[in-house]
Formats: structure tokens, sequence, C-alpha cells
């Protein structure tokens, strides 16, 4: 049968609590936001959480457990997960609060999670995209009985699992390569034990050799000697982008990723292996974006701005974003060093209508630049980690695809679960 959302349980649009109150920060409610969807099924952990006081001044929108939240508002709009736990939300997720009684929350997240197009479809808004909520009430969903949706989440929740585990596996790995960037180029902790006599912790011999062992002053203070202070667009070089006319239909639809802000992974993720749009060979030549290497660090500068991605594989972008390639032959310290950079590069953006980082916004951020040779050892120590990172990716994706692929035949019936088996 179809139904409308609103018949598959209550919806309730999220509410941030009022700010200011400091009986109302930190505690152990978690707060979801948009930025916790992951790309899992489950949301665990938050960025941010409340007190008990918090979420009783917003207890209309007190979310019990196993509810789906739909991100409704921005880039972001169409993403879908379960929350673990109770939660409250800001005002851009809707919540179903799944009858239990009729539906399978999963498999009420499985149905909207396939949406996320169609989501973003019906939204309004000229500048900012809003699906309000009686809109979303309105979203069809097909549904077998209730019994057969339990089935189909079962046989559907081992590819989850397993996408679960490599994500964990990338967010571990990724917390491993920003200690090691943090630990060299930002603590300069190396430097800090040859001073003090001591070799540095965890590096061999010829590593250790290329560090200095005394710091000099400099306009950010104390640095490695012999290592440069200078504008970070000294240590990059910035790419444009650009949009093939959409009217001329041999301009789309090729083979070659074209991204933009939507494409964005989620930090953890570190890579973009694919783009929802593609372009042609004729596209890239009679426009002004440009083919980037696999390694390139692309920023969003512009609406959205400070979301970060590493090229996968070689693409092309839009012109709201900037393209970074590292002078010294690197793709990784650009990608953390430009990491470490978001917060301040947001904090100088300008533009009356939307955010809007610049090439001179970029120029006006002064950076400490070590060797090459170090920023070589740097690469070198990190590839097997960062190639294992974009490997779970493509392996999450696939499992993601073959997910996506067998919900509606198994919805529809085309697919009964002993031939899935």
């Amino acid at each position: 049968r179809t139904y409308r959302l609103s018949d598959v349980g209550h919806i309730v649009t999220g509410k941030t609590p009022k700010g200011g109150v400091p009986e109302y920060v930190g505690g152990d409610v978690p707060f979801v936001s948009p930025p916790d969807f992951s790309g899992t099924k489950w949301i665990n952990k938050t960025v941010r959480s409340i007190s008990e006081a918090g979420a009783q001044s917003v207890k209309g929108c007190l979310i019990p457990p196993r509810s789906v939240l739909v991100t409704c508002i921005g880039s972001d709009m169409g993403k879908a997960a379960i929350t673990a736990t109770r939660c409250v939300t800001n005002q851009q997720i809707n919540a179903v609060l799944v009858d239990e009684s009729r539906f399978c929350p999963e498999f009420v997240y499985y149905n909207l999670s396939l949406r996320k197009g169609e989501i973003q479809g019906l939204a309004g808004g000229s500048v900012q995209p809003i699906l309000n909520k009686s809109t979303f009430a309105q979203i069809a969903l097909s549904a077998p009985g209730f019994n057969e949706q339990r089935r189909i989440s079962a046989a559907l929740r081992p590819l989850d699992d397993r996408i679960t585990l490599l994500r964990e596996i990338s967010a571990t790995l990724d917390a491993i390569a920003q200690a090691l960037f943090k630990s060299w180029f930002v603590d300069f902790d190396p430097v800090r034990r040859k001073v003090e006599g001591r070799a540095p912790d965890g590096m061999d011999e010829a590593t250790a050799a290329l560090f200095p062992d005394s710091f000099e002053e400099s306009e950010l203070g104390l640095v490695p000697k012999g290592w440069r202070v200078c504008a970070f667009t000294e240590t990059v070089n910035v790419i444009g982008g650009g949009t093939p006319k959409t009217s001329v239909s041999e301009y789309w639809d090729g083979s070659i990723p074209w991204f933009s802000v939507v494409d964005a992974p989620v930090t953890t993720d570190v890579f973009a292996i694919d783009t929802q749009k593609h372009i042609t060979e004729a596209g890239i030549a009679n426009s002004s974006t440009k083919l980037l290497p696999a390694g390139t660090t692309i920023i969003s500068a512009r609406g959205t701005v400070g979301k970060l991605a590493m090229a996968g594989c070689e693409m092309a972008m839009n012109q709201s974003c900037y393209g970074l390639r590292g002078k010294a032959g690197d793709d990784y310290f650009t990608y953390f060093s430009t990491f470490r950079l978001v917060e301040t590069l947001k904090q100088r953006t300008h533009g009356s209508v939307f955010d809007t980082i610049t090439r001179d916004t970029l120029a006006g951020v002064i950076v400490t630049y070590p060797e090459q040779r170090i920023i070589k050892a740097f690469e070198s120590l990190l590839a097997p980690v960062m190639r294992r990172i974009r490997t779970n990716l493509q392996q999450a994706q696939t499992l993601a695809t073959l997910r996506d692929t067998l919900l509606p035949r198994l919805i529809s019936g085309q697919l009964r679960l002993p031939e899935a088996a």
C-alpha cells in the first residue's frame, strides 16, 4: 500500500533551545544537526549535546529513540538516519516518530534514504532551499505488511553493518592522520624533543634528522628554525572552477565527475569519489572549469563555505569552489593544512548576500611552512593510511549501491527474500 508520511507516525520539526542560558549548555542529551549525518544508518554520537533543562525547554521537540530523521534545509537536504537514543534536533531536521505497531523504523529509513533527489525537488525558497513540515508530511511511502517490512530490513541490515564498520575504521584512520599533522606542523613535537635533547617519539633516525633542533622568532611566535612564515597562497596553486552551459546537452551526462558543495563528503571520509552530476570533455573545453588531478584539495567558497574534499579521481568543479594543489608536489599536507584553516577562512568571508571566500581571503592567511623534504616525508608516511580511507569509501559506496538496488525490488515483490538470500 501507499501511505503518506503523516500516516507513518507523528512528525516533529526540531527546535534549538534559547541561546545564552548557561544551564542549557552541555549535559548528555544529544543535539542533532546536519553535520551529525555521517552516511551511516544510526546516529549514535553528536557534535553537540545539551542539558536535561535545555531539552525540557523544547520538550515538545524531544525525539524518542528509533525515530527517523531527515534534513530538510540547505545543501545537505534529504539525508536520512535513525536516532539511537532520545535526543533533540535543530530546526533543519524533521523527525518521523514511527508508529511501531504498523511500521518498522528501519524500513521507513531505507525508503526515505532512496528519496534524496525527490525531497530536494519538493523544496521551496529562492536563496535557501527549505522543505516545510506540511509538504514533508505528504511524501508518499510504499510499504508491504509489517512482518514483511521487518524481513526486508533484516535482509539489508548486514550491508549497513559492514558500511558502518568501514566508516568507523576510516574515522579512526583520519584521526591518526590529523594527530600526526598536528604533532609535526602545529605543536612542533619533533623539534621540541630535539631542543630538550631527546629523540622524537615514534620516528626513525632518518626522519628525525630532517627536523631542526631549535626555534626562532616570527610574526606567528616561535617556529622551527629555517621554516618559512608566509601567505597560504605561497604554498598552493589556486584553481578556479566553472559550469558548462546547462542549455547544451552535449556538455552534460558524460563520464567526468563535476563537483559542487552537495558532493562534499563527511569529514572522516575525506575523499570525493563520485558526484551527483557529470560532464563531458566538450563541457570542459567550452567552459572555465578544469580537470583536476586526483589528490586535489577542493574547498567550497561561496554560500556554504568551508566544505572540504580531496578529489579521489580526476574531476571538474563549479565556480563556487577552489582547487588547491600543493607547490611541494604534495596532496595530504595541503589537505590537512586547509582543514586547520577552515574556521579562520570562514571568519574572513565577504559578501552581502552570500558568504564568500576569495583569493584575497586565502592570501590573507599566514601559515608556517616547513622544508619540502619534511613535507615529502609526511606524504610518504601518510600514503598507506589515506589509500585505506579511500578504499574503505569505495567499498562502502559499492555496498550502498547494492542495498539501494535491492530495496525497491524487495518492496515491490519483484525480488523475493529466498531469491535474495
